[in-house]
């Protein structure tokens, strides 16, 4: 037999996550480097919007740490990003009964 409320909580909850996730697209997370080399711009879905390099970074001889800055930064961005989602996303999971979420 099937249970119309649970159906429809369900629906409700759907329709949450679908809201959360146009607004995450929507949402700009931005990290730089401890030196202002780098900056990047991901949105909350982690699709990276936005690069800028400073021009002292372009160097020659700055190669190696402006590689090691991009990597730096944009692992910290992801980091954010996924946090952000994770803590928008807590009580739609919760409610559709996957706790720990």
């Amino acid at each position: 037999m099937v249970d119309f409320g649970k159906v429809k909580d369900l629906y409700k909850l759907q329709k949450q996550a679908r809201e959360i996730q146009k607004e995450l697209k929507d949402t700009e997370i931005e990290a730089k480097s401890n030196d202002g080399w780098v900056t990047v711009v991901f949105n909350g879905e982690q699709h990276l919007t936005e690069v800028t390099l400073n021009a002292e970074a372009l160097k020659p001889e700055n190669k190696k740490e402006l590689e090691k800055q991009i990597l730096n930064t944009i692992s910290q961005a992801i980091s954010r990003s996924q946090a952000l989602a994770a803590e928008k996303m807590k009580d739609v999971m919760g409610g559709m009964g996957m706790p720990g979420m």
